[in-house]
């Protein structure tokens, strides 16, 4: 049953009339708990919390998948405008950006043309950009334009997905950048001839990759929400005397807040990623996929 539900909720995540639909209907139904909201203003609201709560953050303006210059150009602008509000409202945050958003299926030109704009912005105000990792068909698409970006910026960094065979062979080519990146399980339903099928696969190689990346000197975002890997990995880090200064814990917006503030208390570096703007529909149903308890905080709020 848990496995139905997560595969219904990733094929919603790409079905365009129901993004449409709950665009129309707005932050319903649950989806507050995890998108910040839809305006510049509520997600600062959101940051400005974090902040006070000893923690960062990571605001992402929720867009994918786009197929006109001109919605293209238009997510270019609204990440623009976030670092912006970030630098003029003074809150601790990056951005983190999805290059389908910026164009990447329209032409790789245009997609270079638009982050270069926002890696520019980004540098003025000595603020960090986060290429995302989406499915595994834009994959090597956004390794290659990181790996070319890098060699003009150094605000700029990546994600790589743990259920993915290839990401061993990554973290050791990425290595030659110096690459800081976001580590993560994977949140895309991928087939069985790239991806893991088994968690417990998927585990073991996400703490390879995060042990590798480290023992590399390179700056980690250890993205996961799990008490034992969190454990495993200060462990790790403290046998091997890697200072908290190379690493950070992120997390997402809505999830284990607790964890989060305890994380902070003990002195460790925790990145909130916080999303929002009118496309959130494919970040929620993946939200959904992810963890049977979301689905029924949904289920217990959409009732009340």
């Amino acid at each position: 049953m848990e496995k139905l539900l997560s595969n219904t909720f990733q094929t919603l995540a790409k079905n365009s009339a129901a993004n449409k639909m709950a665009q129309r209907y707005g932050l319903k139904f649950g989806a507050k708990r995890f998108v910040a909201g839809d305006s510049i203003e509520q997600a600062v609201a959101c940051v400005q919390q974090i902040n006070q709560n000893g923690m960062v953050a990571m605001l992402n303006y929720l867009g994918e998948y786009v197929f006109t210059e001109e919605a293209a150009q238009e997510a270019t602008q609204n990440c623009i405008k976030t670092l912006d509000a970030i630098h003029q409202t003074g809150i601790n945050s990056n951005l983190s950006v999805k290059i389908s958003s910026l164009g990447l299926d329209i032409s790789r030109e245009l997609c270079i043309q638009n982050l270069k704009q926002i890696l520019d912005s980004a540098r003025k105000y000595g603020n960090f950009v986060r290429i995302e990792m989406e499915d595994y068909a834009h994959c090597q698409l956004t390794l290659d334009i990181y790996k070319e970006l890098r060699q003009d910026y150094d605000n700029i960094g990546a994600v790589i997905q743990a259920y993915l065979y290839r990401t061993e062979d990554d973290i050791t080519d990425l290595n030659n950048y110096q690459a800081n990146l976001r580590l993560v399980k994977g949140a895309y339903k991928e087939s069985p001839d790239v991806a893991f099928p088994k968690k417990s696969d998927v585990d073991k190689n996400y703490e390879k990759i995060i042990q590798t990346h480290l023992l590399n000197g390179n700056y980690a975002g250890i993205a996961t929400h799990d008490d034992v890997m969190i454990e495993k990995v200060i462990e790790f880090t403290e046998t091997h005397q890697i200072p908290k200064s190379q690493f950070e814990f992120q997390m997402l917006y809505g999830i284990r807040s607790d964890l989060q503030k305890q994380l902070a208390t003990r002195g460790y570096k925790v990145r909130v990623y916080v999303p929002y703007g009118v496309d959130w529909f494919g970040y929620f149903m993946r939200r959904l996929a992810e963890r049977p308890e979301n689905v029924a905080f949904v289920l217990k709020n959409t009732f009340k």
